[in-house]
C-alpha cells in the first residue's frame, strides 16, 4: 500500500562563488599563482589584461562594444567595470620559485653508481626496482618476499628473496654508507663495518650487534657488564656511534630541500615611524575580458538555427559566469586574508613591534573569529599554510596561536613562554643526571608557574625532548 506524506527540511547550500572562495582562501601564495594559471588555461573567456582602462584590451578588440552586444543578447544590463577585474594595481614581475623532485634526485644518485657494477640486464632491472623502493631516508622498509611479488606483478620478472638479498648487498656498498638498510641497526652496522680497523670501532660494532636494545634505552651499565667493557672503553665506543648517520638518504635529500621547500610569504609586516604596516604581495590577477573570437562566434550563431544559437550562448554564458565567480572569489580571498591578518596584528600588537616572545599573548582561533566576524572554520583555513615576513623573521601564522595559563601573580601567560623555560632548563641540565618530569615541575614552580606533571610531559613531547633516561650521557 502506497502512502504519501509531506516533510519539511532545512538545507543550507553554498553558491558556486562561496565554494570557489573557500577553496581559494586555503591556498598559500605559491599555490594561488598556479591556480590562476590553471583557470586561465581552462577558461577561454578569462584573460589577463593591463587594467580597466589599459590599451591591451582595446588592441585585441575586447572593449565595451563586445560586452554590450553580449548583454543585449541576454537581455541584461552591461556588467559594471569594477566586476570585470580584481584590482587595478600595476603588475609586479612574477617571481620564479625553483623546485624539483627530491626523491628522483636521490634515486638518480644511486642509479649512477649502479652503472659501474657488472650486472646483466635482468639483474640491473631488479636492482633499479629495489632502488626505486627505498624511502627518502635511504631505507628499504619492505620485506623481500612482498618485494618479489611486486616485481612479478609490475615488471613481469620472476625472482626470489634470495636473489634480491644478493642485489641489495650490492646496493648497500653504495654511497652514502648505510643506504639500503632495512632498519636502524643494520644501517649503523653497515657504517661501522666500513670503518673497521680501530679498537673503538670494533667495540662500537659489538655494542650495536649484541646490545642494540640496551643501547637504544641507554642501559649503559648492562652493556658494560655484558661486554666486559671499562667506562672509558664504553665512552669511546658511544662517541663513535653518535658520529654515524641514522638517515643516509638525508645527505642527498637535504641539499635539495632548501630549494623545494622555499617559503613565499603571504604577508609583509614593516615598522615605519613606530607604526605597524601590513602589505600583501600584488599578483597579476586576471581581468575579465571577453575573447573576441568567442564573441564573434556567438554573434554568428544568432544567424544560425535557434537551437544552435541557444547552445552557443549557453556555453559562452557558463564560461563568463565561471570567470566572474573566479575573479570575485579572488577579491574576497584577499579581503578575508587582510582582515584576518589585521586582527592578529591588533591582538599581538606589542609582540610585532619587537618580536619579544614574552609579549606573545595567549590567542586561539575564536579570538580572531570574534574580531573579524568570520567563522572559526574560515579563520582556520586562512591560518593554514600561510606565512608572514617580519623584521625579525618569517613565521607561519599558526605560530601566533597559543593557549594560555595563569601564573602565581594572576597574570595570563602564553604556554609558549613555559615551553621556552622547559627547553632552556633541559639545555642547561647536567647530562649525567638529567631532570625528570617531577624535577621540571619544581623548576617551573620556582619561576611562578604551577603546572601538573602530565602537562610538563605533554609540553616536553611537543618539544621533541626525550624522557630523562634517554637524555643521559656518559
Amino acid at each position: 500500500m502506497l502512502k504519501q506524506s509531506l516533510q519539511q527540511k532545512l538545507l543550507q547550500k553554498l553558491s558556486p562563488l562561496q565554494i570557489q572562495t573557500i577553496k581559494l582562501v586555503e591556498l598559500p601564495v605559491l599555490e594561488l599563482d598556479q591556480r590562476i594559471k590553471k583557470e586561465l588555461e581552462e577558461n577561454p573567456v578569462l584573460e589577463e589584461g593591463v587594467g580597466a582602462d589599459g590599451e591591451e584590451g582595446k588592441e585585441s578588440g575586447e572593449g565595451n562594444n563586445t560586452d554590450t552586444s553580449l548583454s543585449s543578447y541576454y537581455g541584461e544590463e552591461s556588467t559594471p567595470s569594477y566586476r570585470l577585474y580584481s584590482n587595478a594595481q600595476p603588475k609586479e614581475p612574477k617571481k620564479e620559485y625553483p623546485g624539483f623532485s627530491v626523491k628522483e634526485s636521490f634515486q638518480q644518485y644511486l642509479e649512477a653508481q649502479l652503472g659501474f657494477k657488472k650486472l646483466n640486464e635482468r639483474e640491473r632491472e631488479l636492482a633499479l626496482f629495489i632502488i626505486g623502493s627505498l624511502d627518502d631516508d635511504g631505507y628499504l622498509r619492505r620485506d623481500l618476499e612482498s618485494l618479489s611479488d611486486d616485481i612479478a606483478f609490475r615488471v613481469g620478472i620472476e625472482t626470489s628473496p634470495l636473489e634480491l638479498e644478493q642485489l641489495l648487498g650490492i646496493i648497500q656498498e653504495f654511497e652514502p654508507t648505510g643506504v639500503g638498510a632495512r632498519n636502524l641497526r643494520e644501517c649503523l652496522l653497515l657504517q661501522l663495518e666500513a670503518k673497521k680497523g680501530q679498537p673503538t670501532v670494533e667495540k662500537a660494532h659489538r655494542i650495536i650487534r649484541d646490545c642494540f636494545v640496551e643501547f637504544t634505552k641507554k642501559h649503559y651499565d648492562k652493556i658494560r657488564q655484558r661486554l666486559s667493557l671499562s667506562e672509558e672503553d664504553l665512552r669511546g665506543a658511544i662517541d663513535e656511534i653518535v658520529k654515524l648517520n641514522p638517515r643516509p638518504g638525508g645527505n642527498i635529500n637535504d641539499s635539495y630541500d632548501d630549494k623545494i621547500q622555499q617559503v613565499a610569504p603571504d604577508f609583509y609586516i614593516e615598522i615605519k615611524d613606530g607604526e605597524i604596516q601590513l602589505t600583501m604581495p600584488r599578483f597579476s590577477v586576471p581581468e575579465l575580458r571577453i575573447n573576441k573570437r568567442y564573441a564573434d562566434m556567438l554573434m554568428k550563431s544568432v544567424k544560425q538555427s535557434a537551437r544552435d544559437a541557444k547552445e552557443a550562448a549557453l556555453f559562452v554564458r557558463q564560461k563568463l559566469d565561471s570567470a566572474k565567480w573566479f575573479i570575485e572569489a579572488i577579491r574576497q580571498r584577499q579581503n578575508t586574508l587582510l582582515n584576518t591578518m589585521n586582527a592578529i596584528i591588533d591582538f599581538q600588537h606589542d609582540y610585532f613591534l619587537d618580536g619579544d616572545e614574552t609579549l606573545l599573548r595567549p590567542m586561539v582561533l575564536k579570538n580572531i573569529a570574534e574580531k573579524t566576524g568570520l567563522d572559526i572554520s574560515t579563520i582556520s583555513r586562512v591560518v593554514n599554510s600561510k606565512y608572514v615576513q617580519t623584521h625579525f623573521g618569517i613565521f607561519p601564522l599558526k605560530y601566533f596561536f597559543t593557549e594560555g595559563m595563569i601564573n602565581d601573580l594572576g597574570e595570563e601567560v602564553s604556554t609558549r613562554e613555559i615551553k621556552n623555560i622547559l627547553q632552556r632548563s633541559v639545555d642547561a641540565e647536567d647530562k649525567n643526571k638529567p631532570l625528570t618530569d617531577e624535577e621540571l615541575v619544581s623548576v617551573l614552580l620556582d619561576k611562578g608557574y604551577k603546572v601538573a606533571r602530565r602537562t610538563v610531559a605533554k609540553y616536553r613531547e611537543q618539544l621533541n625532548i626525550p624522557i630523562a633516561r634517554l637524555r643521559k650521557e656518559l
